[in-house]
Protein backbone atom coordinates (compact mmCIF):
# COMPACT_ATOMS: atom_id res chain seq x y z
CA UNK A 1 0.00 0.00 0.00
CA UNK A 2 1.43 3.26 -0.96
CA UNK A 3 0.43 6.13 1.37
CA UNK A 4 -3.02 4.94 2.47
CA UNK A 5 -2.88 1.13 1.53
CA UNK A 6 -1.98 -1.46 -1.28
CA UNK A 7 -2.86 -4.15 0.87
CA UNK A 8 -2.48 -6.53 -1.56
CA UNK A 9 -0.13 -9.07 -3.51
CA UNK A 10 2.07 -7.33 -6.54
CA UNK A 11 2.69 -10.67 -7.89
CA UNK A 12 1.48 -14.58 -8.05
CA UNK A 13 5.32 -15.12 -8.91
CA UNK A 14 6.78 -12.64 -6.09
CA UNK A 15 4.30 -14.83 -3.55
CA UNK A 16 5.33 -18.22 -4.90
CA UNK A 17 9.11 -17.32 -4.71
CA UNK A 18 8.33 -15.66 -1.25
CA UNK A 19 7.04 -18.45 0.50
CA UNK A 20 9.14 -21.33 -1.03
CA UNK A 21 12.28 -19.13 0.63
CA UNK A 22 10.14 -18.98 3.88
CA UNK A 23 9.19 -22.70 4.13
CA UNK A 24 13.21 -23.45 3.57
CA UNK A 25 14.18 -21.32 6.48
CA UNK A 26 13.91 -19.85 10.48
CA UNK A 27 13.46 -16.57 11.98
CA UNK A 28 16.09 -13.54 10.82
CA UNK A 29 18.02 -11.29 13.69
CA UNK A 30 15.39 -8.91 12.70
CA UNK A 31 12.48 -10.85 14.29
CA UNK A 32 12.61 -10.66 18.45
CA UNK A 33 14.30 -13.55 20.08
CA UNK A 34 12.79 -14.82 23.47
CA UNK A 35 14.31 -11.58 25.05
CA UNK A 36 13.68 -8.61 22.72
CA UNK A 37 10.53 -6.60 21.73
CA UNK A 38 7.69 -8.89 19.58
CA UNK A 39 8.04 -7.04 16.39
CA UNK A 40 4.97 -6.40 14.70
CA UNK A 41 4.34 -4.97 11.02
CA UNK A 42 1.82 -2.49 10.09
CA UNK A 43 1.05 -0.77 6.49
CA UNK A 44 -0.96 2.41 5.42
CA UNK A 45 -4.45 0.93 6.18
CA UNK A 46 -6.77 3.12 7.89
CA UNK A 47 -7.42 0.36 10.96
CA UNK A 48 -3.64 -0.66 11.74
CA UNK A 49 -2.49 3.42 12.57
CA UNK A 50 -4.60 2.29 15.75
CA UNK A 51 -1.16 0.44 16.63
CA UNK A 52 0.21 3.60 16.50
CA UNK A 53 -2.30 4.49 19.48
CA UNK A 54 -1.33 1.79 21.61
CA UNK A 55 2.20 2.74 21.34
CA UNK A 56 1.89 6.58 21.95
CA UNK A 57 -0.82 6.39 24.92
CA UNK A 58 1.16 3.87 26.76
CA UNK A 59 -0.74 1.10 26.39
CA UNK A 60 1.95 -1.91 25.47
CA UNK A 61 3.46 -0.19 28.33
CA UNK A 62 0.17 -0.54 30.60
CA UNK A 63 -0.11 -4.11 30.31
CA UNK A 64 4.15 -4.67 30.72
CA UNK A 65 5.02 -6.12 26.67
CA UNK A 66 7.64 -4.37 24.93
CA UNK A 67 6.86 -4.23 21.17
CA UNK A 68 8.24 -2.35 18.14
CA UNK A 69 6.01 -1.53 15.57
CA UNK A 70 7.91 -1.89 11.93
CA UNK A 71 5.95 -0.03 9.17
CA UNK A 72 5.79 -0.90 5.34
CA UNK A 73 4.86 1.16 2.92
CA UNK A 74 3.99 -1.48 0.63
CA UNK A 75 2.07 -3.87 2.04
CA UNK A 76 3.18 -6.70 0.35
CA UNK A 77 6.66 -6.30 1.70
CA UNK A 78 5.07 -6.68 5.10
CA UNK A 79 3.43 -10.12 3.77
CA UNK A 80 7.26 -10.95 3.05
CA UNK A 81 8.22 -9.96 6.30
CA UNK A 82 5.98 -12.16 8.26
CA UNK A 83 6.63 -15.15 6.15
CA UNK A 84 10.41 -14.62 6.17
CA UNK A 85 10.59 -14.33 9.95
CA UNK A 86 11.56 -11.09 9.75
CA UNK A 87 9.15 -10.02 12.25
CA UNK A 88 6.79 -11.75 14.63
CA UNK A 89 3.74 -10.62 13.79
CA UNK A 90 1.66 -8.72 10.69
CA UNK A 91 -1.59 -6.88 10.59
CA UNK A 92 -2.70 -8.38 7.13
CA UNK A 93 -6.33 -9.52 5.33
CA UNK A 94 -7.35 -12.84 5.76
CA UNK A 95 -7.08 -13.91 1.75
CA UNK A 96 -3.35 -12.79 2.28
CA UNK A 97 -2.68 -15.75 4.79
CA UNK A 98 -4.56 -18.34 3.13
CA UNK A 99 -1.53 -18.83 0.57
CA UNK A 100 1.15 -18.83 3.19
CA UNK A 101 -1.15 -21.46 4.83
CA UNK A 102 -0.87 -23.50 1.41
CA UNK A 103 2.32 -23.68 1.79
CA UNK A 104 3.35 -24.96 5.01
CA UNK A 105 4.32 -21.36 6.95
CA UNK A 106 2.33 -22.17 9.87
CA UNK A 107 0.75 -18.85 11.10
CA UNK A 108 -1.66 -17.89 13.59
CA UNK A 109 -5.10 -15.27 12.95
CA UNK A 110 -5.25 -14.12 16.90
CA UNK A 111 -7.36 -10.96 16.58
CA UNK A 112 -9.74 -9.25 14.03
CA UNK A 113 -8.77 -5.37 13.77
CA UNK A 114 -11.64 -4.76 11.72
CA UNK A 115 -13.56 -5.47 8.30
CA UNK A 116 -13.45 -3.50 6.07
CA UNK A 117 -17.29 -1.62 5.59
CA UNK A 118 -17.39 0.18 2.78
CA UNK A 119 -13.70 0.88 2.35
CA UNK A 120 -13.40 -1.73 -0.63
CA UNK A 121 -15.74 -0.54 -3.90
CA UNK A 122 -16.49 -0.88 -7.36
CA UNK A 123 -16.33 2.27 -8.76
CA UNK A 124 -18.33 3.35 -11.82
CA UNK A 125 -19.12 6.12 -14.47
CA UNK A 126 -22.27 8.43 -13.11
CA UNK A 127 -24.65 6.83 -16.35
CA UNK A 128 -23.95 3.19 -15.05
CA UNK A 129 -26.78 2.39 -12.21
CA UNK A 130 -26.93 -0.93 -11.26
CA UNK A 131 -24.51 -3.51 -11.70
CA UNK A 132 -26.05 -5.57 -14.42
CA UNK A 133 -25.40 -2.50 -16.35
CA UNK A 134 -22.15 -3.60 -16.27
CA UNK A 135 -22.44 -6.34 -19.02
CA UNK A 136 -19.73 -5.55 -21.93
CA UNK A 137 -17.94 -2.27 -19.73
CA UNK A 138 -14.77 -2.38 -19.37
CA UNK A 139 -14.02 -3.19 -15.41
CA UNK A 140 -10.49 -3.35 -14.18
CA UNK A 141 -9.16 -4.84 -11.02
CA UNK A 142 -6.37 -7.19 -9.93
CA UNK A 143 -6.51 -10.80 -10.22
CA UNK A 144 -6.96 -13.05 -7.48
CA UNK A 145 -7.56 -9.77 -4.91
CA UNK A 146 -10.28 -9.29 -2.29
CA UNK A 147 -11.47 -6.73 -4.79
CA UNK A 148 -11.50 -9.36 -7.66
CA UNK A 149 -13.42 -11.67 -5.35
CA UNK A 150 -15.91 -8.87 -4.51
CA UNK A 151 -15.99 -8.51 -7.59
CA UNK A 152 -17.32 -11.43 -8.81
CA UNK A 153 -19.25 -11.80 -5.60
CA UNK A 154 -21.33 -8.92 -7.02
CA UNK A 155 -21.40 -9.96 -10.14
CA UNK A 156 -22.89 -13.09 -8.68
CA UNK A 157 -25.41 -11.70 -6.92
CA UNK A 158 -26.90 -10.17 -9.93
CA UNK A 159 -26.85 -13.21 -12.07
CA UNK A 160 -23.63 -12.94 -13.48
CA UNK A 161 -20.13 -14.19 -14.37
CA UNK A 162 -16.80 -12.86 -14.99
CA UNK A 163 -17.12 -12.89 -18.91
CA UNK A 164 -20.15 -10.90 -18.88
CA UNK A 165 -17.90 -8.01 -18.17
CA UNK A 166 -14.39 -6.70 -20.22
CA UNK A 167 -12.27 -7.88 -17.24
CA UNK A 168 -8.87 -6.13 -17.20
CA UNK A 169 -6.26 -7.38 -14.71
CA UNK A 170 -4.64 -4.49 -13.28
CA UNK A 171 -3.11 -3.03 -10.24
CA UNK A 172 -4.79 -1.20 -7.98
CA UNK A 173 -2.26 2.07 -8.50
CA UNK A 174 -2.86 1.42 -12.40
CA UNK A 175 -7.14 0.57 -12.01
CA UNK A 176 -7.87 4.27 -10.32
CA UNK A 177 -5.96 6.72 -12.77
CA UNK A 178 -7.27 4.10 -15.74
CA UNK A 179 -10.67 5.00 -14.48
CA UNK A 180 -10.11 8.31 -14.20
CA UNK A 181 -8.68 9.15 -17.44
CA UNK A 182 -11.58 7.08 -18.74
CA UNK A 183 -9.97 3.83 -19.80
CA UNK A 184 -12.14 2.09 -17.55
CA UNK A 185 -15.88 2.23 -16.92
CA UNK A 186 -15.92 0.70 -13.63
CA UNK A 187 -12.43 -0.33 -11.44
CA UNK A 188 -12.63 -1.97 -8.27
CA UNK A 189 -10.54 0.27 -5.53
CA UNK A 190 -9.87 0.47 -1.99
CA UNK A 191 -9.18 3.72 -0.05
CA UNK A 192 -7.94 5.93 -0.69
CA UNK A 193 -7.91 5.30 -4.31
CA UNK A 194 -11.97 5.07 -4.09
CA UNK A 195 -12.34 7.93 -3.17
CA UNK A 196 -9.72 9.75 -5.62
CA UNK A 197 -11.36 7.89 -8.08
CA UNK A 198 -15.27 9.00 -7.48
CA UNK A 199 -13.63 12.98 -6.87
CA UNK A 200 -11.08 13.23 -9.70
CA UNK A 201 -12.76 10.75 -12.23
CA UNK A 202 -16.47 11.92 -11.19
CA UNK A 203 -17.60 8.75 -10.73
CA UNK A 204 -19.86 6.85 -7.64
CA UNK A 205 -19.60 3.51 -5.57
CA UNK A 206 -21.93 0.88 -7.21
CA UNK A 207 -21.14 -1.58 -4.71
CA UNK A 208 -19.25 -1.80 -1.37
CA UNK A 209 -18.33 -4.08 1.24
CA UNK A 210 -20.42 -2.50 3.25
CA UNK A 211 -23.14 -4.76 1.07
CA UNK A 212 -20.55 -8.21 1.86
CA UNK A 213 -20.47 -7.96 5.81
CA UNK A 214 -17.24 -10.18 6.54
CA UNK A 215 -16.07 -11.08 3.14
CA UNK A 216 -12.98 -8.52 4.03
CA UNK A 217 -11.14 -8.84 7.53
CA UNK A 218 -8.57 -7.38 8.65
CA UNK A 219 -6.45 -9.68 10.85
CA UNK A 220 -2.97 -9.48 13.34
CA UNK A 221 -1.51 -12.58 12.21
CA UNK A 222 1.54 -14.01 14.24
CA UNK A 223 4.22 -16.81 12.86
CA UNK A 224 2.85 -20.01 15.47
CA UNK A 225 6.36 -20.45 16.83
CA UNK A 226 5.89 -16.77 18.99
CA UNK A 227 2.34 -17.98 19.86
CA UNK A 228 3.53 -21.08 21.53
CA UNK A 229 6.81 -19.59 22.48
CA UNK A 230 5.27 -15.99 24.12
CA UNK A 231 1.91 -16.41 24.45
CA UNK A 232 2.07 -14.25 27.65
CA UNK A 233 2.95 -11.60 25.89
CA UNK A 234 0.79 -12.18 22.46
CA UNK A 235 -2.15 -11.51 25.05
CA UNK A 236 -0.95 -8.40 26.64
CA UNK A 237 -0.60 -7.07 22.88
CA UNK A 238 -3.85 -8.27 22.12
CA UNK A 239 -5.08 -6.19 25.65
CA UNK A 240 -3.29 -3.19 24.32
CA UNK A 241 -4.95 -3.20 21.12
CA UNK A 242 -8.53 -3.39 23.26
CA UNK A 243 -7.61 -0.29 25.29
CA UNK A 244 -6.48 1.51 21.95
CA UNK A 245 -9.85 1.15 20.24
CA UNK A 246 -11.62 2.03 23.59
CA UNK A 247 -9.16 5.10 23.77
CA UNK A 248 -10.34 5.90 19.91
CA UNK A 249 -13.69 5.29 20.72
CA UNK A 250 -13.85 7.99 23.44
CA UNK A 251 -11.60 10.15 22.45
CA UNK A 252 -11.80 9.99 18.63
CA UNK A 253 -11.11 13.92 17.52
CA UNK A 254 -7.81 13.52 19.33
CA UNK A 255 -6.81 10.05 18.34
CA UNK A 256 -7.88 11.09 14.88
CA UNK A 257 -5.59 13.96 14.56
CA UNK A 258 -3.09 12.17 15.99
CA UNK A 259 -3.17 9.36 13.44
CA UNK A 260 -3.74 11.51 10.38
CA UNK A 261 0.20 13.31 11.07
CA UNK A 262 1.51 9.20 11.20
CA UNK A 263 -0.34 8.33 7.80
CA UNK A 264 0.57 11.85 6.76
CA UNK A 265 -3.05 13.17 5.23
CA UNK A 266 -5.45 15.79 6.73
CA UNK A 267 -7.79 14.78 9.75
CA UNK A 268 -10.76 14.89 7.20
CA UNK A 269 -9.31 12.07 4.78
CA UNK A 270 -8.00 10.49 7.51
CA UNK A 271 -11.41 10.29 8.92
CA UNK A 272 -13.13 9.14 6.16
CA UNK A 273 -11.01 6.07 6.28
CA UNK A 274 -11.97 5.19 9.32
CA UNK A 275 -15.52 5.81 8.10
CA UNK A 276 -15.02 3.09 5.46
CA UNK A 277 -13.74 0.05 8.21
CA UNK A 278 -15.68 -1.59 11.30
CA UNK A 279 -12.86 -1.36 14.23
CA UNK A 280 -14.10 -5.18 16.01
CA UNK A 281 -14.90 -5.11 19.70
CA UNK A 282 -14.53 -8.13 22.28
CA UNK A 283 -17.74 -9.46 21.25
CA UNK A 284 -17.52 -8.74 17.65
CA UNK A 285 -14.33 -10.75 17.85
CA UNK A 286 -15.60 -13.75 19.73
CA UNK A 287 -18.89 -13.70 17.01
CA UNK A 288 -16.08 -13.70 13.95
CA UNK A 289 -14.08 -17.24 15.85
CA UNK A 290 -17.43 -19.12 16.15
CA UNK A 291 -18.10 -21.33 13.27
CA UNK A 292 -21.02 -20.38 11.22
CA UNK A 293 -22.36 -20.93 7.72
CA UNK A 294 -21.93 -16.95 6.85
CA UNK A 295 -19.54 -14.38 5.68
CA UNK A 296 -19.59 -13.25 9.37
CA UNK A 297 -17.34 -16.20 10.60
CA UNK A 298 -13.58 -16.41 9.85
CA UNK A 299 -13.56 -19.68 9.38
CA UNK A 300 -16.51 -20.10 6.83
CA UNK A 301 -15.09 -16.82 5.20
CA UNK A 302 -11.37 -18.47 5.08
CA UNK A 303 -13.25 -21.57 3.03
CA UNK A 304 -15.40 -19.45 0.70
CA UNK A 305 -11.53 -17.28 -0.30
CA UNK A 306 -9.39 -20.51 -0.04
CA UNK A 307 -11.62 -22.34 -2.57
CA UNK A 308 -11.99 -18.84 -5.21
CA UNK A 309 -8.03 -18.61 -5.13
CA UNK A 310 -8.06 -22.30 -5.76
CA UNK A 311 -9.66 -21.79 -8.73
CA UNK A 312 -7.45 -19.49 -9.75
CA UNK A 313 -4.42 -21.45 -9.46
CA UNK A 314 -2.96 -18.98 -6.44
CA UNK A 315 -2.84 -21.47 -3.53
CA UNK A 316 -2.36 -24.77 -2.66
CA UNK A 317 -5.09 -27.17 -1.08
CA UNK A 318 -5.87 -26.11 2.56
CA UNK A 319 -7.40 -29.37 4.54
CA UNK A 320 -8.61 -27.33 7.16
CA UNK A 321 -8.43 -23.74 6.89
CA UNK A 322 -9.41 -23.35 11.45
CA UNK A 323 -5.57 -24.10 11.55
CA UNK A 324 -5.00 -20.76 11.11
CA UNK A 325 -6.97 -19.53 13.69
CA UNK A 326 -6.41 -19.34 17.64
CA UNK A 327 -9.00 -17.95 19.49
CA UNK A 328 -7.45 -18.35 23.31
CA UNK A 329 -6.22 -14.38 23.54
CA UNK A 330 -10.12 -13.19 22.93
CA UNK A 331 -11.22 -15.74 24.76
CA UNK A 332 -9.12 -14.81 27.83
CA UNK A 333 -9.84 -11.11 26.80
CA UNK A 334 -13.54 -11.69 27.23
CA UNK A 335 -13.17 -13.52 30.37
CA UNK A 336 -10.86 -10.58 31.84
CA UNK A 337 -7.84 -12.99 32.06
Amino acid sequence: MEKLTVKKWCSLMLLIAMFTIAGCGGGSKASGGADGPVTIALSPWPGWYMWYLAEEKGFFEKHGVQVKLEFFPVYSDSLQALATGKVDANSQTLSDTLAPISKGIPLKAVLVNDNSFGGDAIVSKANINSIAELKGKTVATELGTVDHLLLLTALAENGMKESDINYVNMTVNDAGPAFISGKTEASVLWEPFQTIAVKEGKGKVLFSSKDTPGLIPDLLVFREKVVKERPEEVQKIVDAWFDAVAYFQEHQEEAISLLAKKAETSPEDFKLGMDSIKLFSVEDNLHAFEKRDEYTSLEYTAGKTAAFLKGLDMVDDIKDVSVMFDSQFIKNTAAGK
